[in-house]
């Protein structure tokens, strides 16, 4: 685990503020919310594997989307704030904020992990 200050020198400050201070970047701005290329999803904290590209959906939410995390890489929290009451979705591996999940999803799981792009890197399959 690193400290705040390590953290803070590590991350670009816009991923900081994202993943490290539970930031969320404008809707229809981030570079993974159109993208659909054969891969895995990190977590730009850490790392992790977090996603697979296969279970990334267009939700038309603005943010990238995906109906199933890798099996205990991310780990959920109530987030109630805002006066709303969600769920909130972290890193298991950092606690890398990464977005909120909902029960809302199209597909046979019914959830819609929603994630912003800051919180990720990419990896394509070679």
């Amino acid at each position: 685990m690193k400290t705040e200050e390590e953290w803070r020198k590590l991350l670009e400050p816009e991923v900081y503020r994202v993943l490290r201070e539970k930031g969320t970047e404008p809707a229809f701005t981030g570079v993974y919310d159109g993208h659909f290329e054969d891969g895995v999803y990190v977590c730009a904290g850490c790392q992790e594997v977090l996603f697979d590209s296969q279970f990334k959906f267009n939700s038309h939410c603005g943010w990238p989307a995906f109906d199933q995390a890798e099996k205990g890489k991310v780990r959920e929290e109530k987030d109630t704030s805002f006066g709303m009451i969600r769920v909130e979705i972290l890193c298991a591996r950092c606690d890398g904020h990464l977005g909120h999940v909902f029960t809302d999803g199209p597909t046979e799981t019914g959830l819609r992990y929603c994630v912003n792009s800051l919180a990720l890197n990419f990896e394509g399959k070679s």
